[in-house]
């Protein structure tokens, strides 16, 4: 040991200090005892050992002792990288009706008095930024990491005070101005304490106004942000898996993912056929139409490269229209859009799930020009015109949404499992769908649709030079092209996605619900399993021919009533995953036709969201009635996602009522010790029974479902009627016994449904709006 040490330049701590016999001894046995147990340090770190002792009474083994070591370390503080603040235009300012008015002023001066804004892009571009900052000022963002909200000048002038004190005291050194600087310190904390309390005071009264609801959903996000221990990842792993911490090699790991996403195209046939072009005039855009796309612009978006927000076109009102009016509609008569408008920054937004240090569980979403996205939204409006899109297609469609085709896929399951027939499901996933559509192929399926060459051109315009840059938690990357794949957060990308899979699937597709799309969320249905992995491997020629990829591992296949339970579904060969369950469109469907699974999953959902804004819940000083608000408006919903189409058991409506009042229990400070009864928890939050809740969305989609026309897919699901038997025993709930059951608590008929109003009106379950006479002691 000894030996070893010298070589090593060790130490052996263990004899560096006179002890007690019984704090040396770390073996005894049998009437012998003896020191064989050692803690060793390199001999420069000896200095940092204040204490090495054996601790009597605790034992590692029968014989052995513990021996401990007392070390003083310091650490070198790692000095935090910082990255430099980009400064924004204040443009959240223009929603002040005075800041507007100044702006609008101040834009007409430095047009020299004009009311009419120039028809250069990069002139105007110039001349709305510069104004924008002059009137509206900069800021270099927020520190979210200090929360300094209440300064206010006492406290400021406090802290100069101790400042001065403190060089006073470094100076003179005397006892007299030592307790002056030790005076300082105590009424600083006096006037920081006081500052925090007033402005406490001051929140929490705003927080009761109706002009302070936004304050409160900002308050419960700051405190959401503040209770995680990461707020952003600022190391990644490179394709190998190590670990890059350097910011160059961090950017660039961010740059060689996405540039390689964004530019990859899979294999796929050249096609020889050709498309006939539609060359013909089109009219021009008119003031309306930019006005329509203006008003279906929402405020208080991330920004792009080009720093506009929309915000300055609403502001400027008749101005801003006849501005892009005349501008766009020298884009349709085949003028260039400006060059700004091909940029965009991709921010990756984490998965929330998988590992966080890898680039393959982000997903980007693009910040691009907001008056390019205006002119999206004009040529958006032009091509629903002119192009159908099938009636398979539910996804980003005008009346149709994720609730219609999750009710059809749950009405023929249930209808499946009343006949004791076999339905065979295959759900099928598309790699990267948005991100590898080839931009031949777009062309090519916009031109099979009729489309307007002219358009075809618009869009191509859009496409062509794309550049992008990532942003990361530690700067932007270097600049890169995007020449492949549709545009991910574009307004028009859904609806060009669409047109695609709805060119390369005329010939696979079969009717709703055999077949139903939602972007790129597909499900493939039949009676036979032969059948439905024949109908599976034509959608995969069908789809990969053209640069589409189905998914071999994300693909899987879920059969009702299922008679062998050894039946298996293979694509090419390999055998897809074979499930009792599935997430469709956010909700789950079970292969038994119950609902249990979804049901836990909604609770899960409610304490996910709970979690969220426990920060303002757990708030003895809020108000309940603002926390039953904040309770309406984040946890309700969530747990009431998708509902409406389920045929609820009692037992399951229970558990949810049961979670509910779980969470306003605990937001209350409440608890069942104190026997207080649900009426008045709930009175007390001006919050409805839950099952109330449930009962009227679920009149509310099935007066929805009878107003639509026969051929509308919801009121087929109803109507369907299949051969075979109900199976023996207590016959399985089913939507309609739901509904039936909610029409005679409500107190109305199926008949009734047909007047929209009159319905809504009947089948209301409004909150309470006054409290139940609570008194909570905390």
């Amino acid at each position: 040991m000894v030996d070893f040490a010298k070589k090593m330049e060790m130490a052996i701590v263990n004899t560096f200090s006179e002890k007690r016999q019984e704090h040396i001894v770390t073996y005894k046995s049998g009437g012998r005892s003896t020191q064989i147990d050692y803690i060793l340090c390199r001999r420069c770190n000896l200095k940092e050992v204040s204490d090495c002792k054996v601790v009597v009474g605790e034992s590692v083994s029968r014989q052995h002792r513990m021996v401990v070591c007392r070390m003083t370390l310091v650490v070198k503080k790692m000095k935090k990288e910082r990255t430099k603040a980009e400064k924004k235009t204040n443009w959240w300012k223009l929603k002040k009706e005075d800041c507007c008015m100044t702006f609008k002023k101040q834009l007409k001066q430095a047009l020299g008095g004009q009311e009419v804004l120039p028809d250069d892009w990069i002139t105007t571009a110039n001349v709305i930024r510069e104004t924008g900052r002059s009137v509206l000022g900069v800021s270099s963002g927020k520190r979210v990491d200090k929360e300094t909200w209440w300064w206010n000048e006492e406290v400021q002038e406090c802290i100069r005070s101790k400042r001065l004190a403190k060089k006073k005291w470094d100076t003179e050194r005397t006892e007299e101005s030592r307790q002056e600087y030790r005076e300082m310190q105590r009424k600083v904390k006096v006037e920081v304490s006081k500052a925090k309390q007033r402005a406490y005071d001051d929140l929490y009264a705003r927080l009761g106004s109706k002009e302070g609801e936004t304050d409160l959903y900002r308050l419960a996000r700051q405190r959401d942000r503040d209770g995680k221990d990461m707020q952003q990842v600022r190391v990644i792993k490179d394709r190998n898996g190590n670990v890059v911490t350097g910011v160059s090699g961090v950017m660039e790991r961010w740059k060689e993912y996405f540039e390689e996403l964004m530019n990859e195209e899979n294999e796929r046939e050249q096609r020889v056929e050709e498309v006939t072009v539609v060359e013909q005039e089109v009219r021009k855009i008119s003031k309306g139409e930019v006005r329509g796309a203006l008003k279906r612009m929402k405020s208080g978006k991330a920004l792009g490269p080009d720093d506009i927000p929309v915000e300055v076109w609403k502001c400027l009102g008749e101005m801003a229209v006849e501005f892009l009016t005349g501008l766009f509609n020298r884009i349709l008569g085949g003028e260039k859009m400006p060059e700004e408008w091909r940029r965009s920054v991709m921010v990756p937004i984490f998965k929330n799930k998988g590992d966080v240090q890898s680039c393959g569980n982000y997903r980007g979403i693009k910040l691009m020009s907001h008056t390019m996205k205006v002119w999206e939204r004009v040529v958006e409006a032009r091509l629903r015109a002119e192009v159908n899109i099938c009636e398979q297609q539910y996804g980003f469609m005008p009346r149709k949404s994720t609730t219609d085709a999750t009710f059809a896929l749950r009405m023929l399951i249930e209808k499946y499992r009343e006949g004791q027939r076999e339905l065979h499901c295959v759900f099928v996933d598309l790699e990267k769908a948005y991100d590898r559509v080839p931009r031949e192929e777009l062309w090519y399926c916009m031109r099979k649709s009729g489309v307007t060459e002219k358009y075809v051109r618009a869009v191509q315009d859009m496409y062509e030079g794309c550049k992008t840059v990532v942003r990361c938690a530690v700067g932007v990357t270097e600049e890169f092209k995007v020449e492949v794949g549709l545009h991910q957060g574009s307004a028009l990308s859904p609806f060009l996605f669409a047109m695609v899979m709805d060119r390369l699937t005329d010939e696979v597709r079969q009717e709703s619900p055999w077949t139903m799309m939602f972007a790129d969320d597909i499900v493939i249905c039949s009676e036979s399993r032969e059948q439905v992995e024949v109908e599976l491997e034509r959608w995969r020629f069908a789809l990969e021919r053209r640069g589409m990829k189905v998914s071999r591992s994300k693909t899987e296949y879920m059969c009702v009533n299922e008679r062998n339970q050894s039946g298996r579904v293979r694509l090419q060969g390999e055998e897809i995953k074979k499930v009792e369950e599935f997430k469709y469109l956010g909700s789950t469907v079970q292969s038994n036709g119950e609902c249990g699974k979804e049901v836990k999953r909604r609770v899960q959902a409610g304490w996910n969201g709970w979690r969220k804004v426990s920060g303002v819940m757990c708030d003895r000083r809020v108000s309940a009635q603002m926390k039953g608000k904040v309770y309406k408006t984040v946890v309700r919903p969530a747990m009431l996602f998708g509902l409406e189409t389920v045929g609820l058991k009692k037992r399951q409506e229970a558990e949810l009522e049961v979670a509910e009042m779980k969470m306003l229990r605990f937001s209350l400070g409440v608890t069942r010790m104190d026997r207080i009864r649900n009426e008045y928890i709930r009175g007390t939050a001006h919050v409805r029974g839950f099952g109330d809740k449930v009962r009227e969305a679920r009149l509310r989609w099935f007066g929805h479902v009878q107003r639509r026309d026969s051929e509308y897919i919801g009121r087929r699901m109803l109507s369907l009627e299949l051969p075979g038997k109900r199976s023996r025993g207590r016959p399985k709930r089913r939507f309609m016994d739901a509904v039936n059951e909610d029409t005679k608590v409500a107190g109305v008929r199926v008949e009734d449904a047909e007047d929209r109003l009159r319905w809504r009106k009947l089948i209301r379950c409004g909150d309470p709006l006054l409290s139940l006479p609570l008194v909570i002691h905390y």
